[in-house]
């Protein structure tokens, strides 16, 4: 087990919270003396204080600068289309 508190403000990570759950991309946005200040990125972004003592089961990858940037193109390019289709 890993908690909040490995990991580093501005940086994106694949992980999974509990062992069965599926695989989340968040991103450290910021971190104070005891919490992080944590976005989770699914068909929408949440944003959330987690405690730094709080579990996680696996950290699966710290993404590079070149992966984060193909993810943002993806993401911000999907976002786009969905928009677009509700109106």
């Amino acid at each position: 087990m890993y908690a909040y508190e490995l990991l580093e403000s501005g940086c994106h990570y694949l992980i999974q919270e509990k062992e069965n759950d599926p695989i989340s991309l968040i991103k450290i946005n910021m971190a104070s003396d005891h919490c992080v200040y944590v976005s989770f990125f699914g068909m929408e972004e949440e944003i959330k204080w987690k405690r730094k003592s709080d579990l996680i089961f696996d950290i699966i990858e710290l993404l590079s600068d070149d992966a984060v940037k193909a993810w943002e193109s993806s993401y911000n390019n999907n976002a786009f289309n969905y928009e677009e289709d509700e109106e």
